[in-house]
C-alpha cells in the first residue's frame, strides 16, 4: 500500500469485508434503545459535529463511505478522525474472528495508544460487555470523558453497582448532571455511609445539603433486618459538623417527619451527642423509650 492517507477510503477501510452478520446490526439498535437512543459513539459523533442523522452502523458499503467522508470533512483533530474509524473497525474484527483489522490500521496510521484504549473501551460499553470495558475506560492514561454516561451506564444497566464505583474510585471524575450525580451518591450510600457523607462535603452549600438530605433518606429507606439496622446505627454515630447537624435535625423534622423510622432515628441520634435532655421531651415516643433515657440520665449523673 502506498504512503497511508486516512482520507481514502481505500486505505482506511481496504480489507473490511465481509460485513457484519444482520443479527450484529438488530443487536446494536437493540443496545441503542436501551441506552436511551444514544449508544457511545453516537455521543462522540455528536460531539465531534459529524452528522444529524444517525450514520452508524453502517451496513453497507455505500453507508461506510458516507460515513467516511463525513468523518474526513468534520472540523476536528486527525487523531479524533482516526479514533472513529478504529472504533468502526472494531465490528469488522468482532464479524470476523480476528484482531488484524485494528492492529494494521494503528501501525499503518500511528492512532495514539490511549484513543485506541479509550474507543475499544466505548465499543465494549456498547457491546454491553461492562467488565471488560471497565479495564479500558479507567486506564490512567485517559481523561474522564463522558464520565456521567458511563456512571450512568453501569448503575442502570449492569448487575450491580460495583462496576460504577470500581471506575468512580480508580477516575475520580468530576460529574456535570444531577441525574448522574444522583445515581452516583444513591450507589455511594448503599455502599459506605460514611464515604457518602465524606464526598457530599466536596460540593458548594445547597447541593451539599440535598446530597445529606438524600443520604439520611437512604438509610431510612433500608428497610428491616440486620444490615438496615447496622446502616442506621452508623448514620446516628456520624461525626456530623454544625450544618450537617442542623440539616440532620431539620430533614427529620420536616421532609422525613412522617416516615416509621424519623422519631427513633432523632432520638438515637440526641442520645449519642449527648443531648439527653432534649430525646426525654420529645413527644410520642414510645413507653419504653421514656424509661431507657430516664436510665441513661441516671447512670450519666452530673455528665449531661
Amino acid at each position: 500500500m502506498a504512503t497511508f492517507d486516512y482520507r481514502k477510503f481505500e486505505h482506511v477501510f481496504y480489507n473490511v469485508k465481509p460485513f457484519p452478520s444482520r443479527e450484529f446490526f438488530q443487536e446494536t439498535e437493540a443496545i441503542r434503545r436501551k441506552f436511551d437512543g444514544a449508544l457511545f459513539i453516537d455521543r462522540v459523533l455528536k460531539a465531534l459535529g459529524v452528522g444529524k442523522a444517525k450514520i452508524y452502523p453502517a451496513k453497507t458499503e455505500h453507508a461506510l463511505r458516507t460515513l467516511h467522508q463525513q468523518v474526513c470533512e468534520a472540523n476536528m483533530t486527525m487523531h479524533h478522525r482516526l479514533s472513529i474509524f478504529y472504533y468502526v473497525l472494531l465490528d469488522f474484527e468482532y464479524a470476523n474472528k480476528r484482531t488484524a483489522f485494528t492492529e494494521d490500521f494503528a501501525t499503518l496510521s500511528g492512532v495514539p495508544k490511549k484513543y485506541q484504549i479509550f474507543m475499544r473501551g466505548l465499543w465494549l460499553l456498547d457491546r454491553h460487555e461492562f467488565k471488560s470495558a471497565l479495564e479500558y475506560i479507567a486506564h490512567p492514561s485517559l481523561m474522564p470523558d463522558f464520565a456521567d454516561d458511563i456512571i450512568t451506564t453501569f448503575i442502570r444497566h449492569a448487575e450491580d453497582d460495583t462496576l460504577a464505583l470500581a471506575y468512580f474510585h480508580t477516575v475520580q471524575p468530576v460529574l456535570k448532571t444531577p441525574q448522574a450525580l444522583e445515581l452516583l451518591f444513591s450507589a455511594l450510600a448503599d455502599a459506605s455511609i460514611s464515604q457518602a457523607l465524606h464526598y457530599s462535603r466536596t460540593y458548594p452549600e445547597h447541593t451539599r445539603q440535598l446530597l445529606f438530605q438524600r443520604l439520611v433518606g437512604s438509610v431510612l429507606e433500608s428497610g428491616a433486618g440486620e444490615e438496615a439496622g447496622e446502616r442506621g446505627v452508623e448514620l446516628i454515630s456520624l461525626p456530623l459538623d454544625a450544618d450537617e447537624e442542623r440539616w440532620f435535625e431539620e430533614c427529620l423534622t420536616t421532609e422525613f417527619a412522617k416516615h416509621k423510622k424519623a422519631k427513633d432515628t432523632l432520638v438515637m441520634r440526641r442520645i449519642v451527642t449527648g443531648k439527653l435532655d432534649e430525646a426525654v421531651a420529645q413527644r410520642g415516643l414510645g413507653s419504653q423509650w421514656g424509661t431507657i433515657i430516664e436510665s441513661m440520665k441516671q447512670g450519666l449523673g452530673n455528665r449531661v
